[in-house]
């Protein structure tokens, strides 16, 4: 049995996939799709001044849902108990976290089998900065916040 000389193997990562220059300009693009209304409401969350976040789904099951995160954090999963509920055999049940840090908002990996990633970046725990997307399984997620105001020391 001869072998093609033209055989190509390939590897499919669940992460690959082109980013802009800033991580804000996919969720600049996806803000711009949104109804006025949903703008306004995303416009709130970045002039919280970081105390609020919000995550949109981009992409997945449920595109355009939006959940909100306080100072309380919030877990992300398929357990139904999960405040972001991803409903899909690729997502754990305790898939991860996004936890308010003393600068603003982290997303940790809670020993999820397929792994979190932000930006393209398999991660266990990163700071999030407004735009970054997170992918969970097959769903990709956009994170938005503010920016805290710095307070002035006289």
């Amino acid at each position: 049995m001869e072998e093609s000389v033209n055989e190509l193997t390939s590897t499919i990562h669940l992460a690959s996939r082109e980013h802009g220059n800033s991580p804000a300009g996919l969720l600049d693009e996806y803000i711009a799709s949104l109804p006025l209304d949903d703008q306004n409401v995303i416009g709130e969350i970045q002039s919280s001044d970081g105390l609020k976040a919000m995550i949109l789904i981009n992409r997945g099951e449920n595109r355009g849902s939006r959940f909100l995160i306080t100072h309380e954090g919030v877990t992300i999963g398929r357990a139904p108990v999960s405040g972001v509920f991803l409903d899909d055999v690729t997502v754990s049940r305790v898939h991860a976290a996004i936890e308010k840090s003393h600068s603003g908002f982290v997303v940790k990996d809670c020993g999820s089998l397929n792994g979190t990633y932000v930006n393209g970046e398999s991660v266990s725990q990163v700071e999030l900065k407004s735009g970054d997307e997170i992918q969970i399984g097959k769903f990709h997620l956009l994170f938005v916040t503010g920016k805290p105001v710095k307070k002035i020391i006289e």
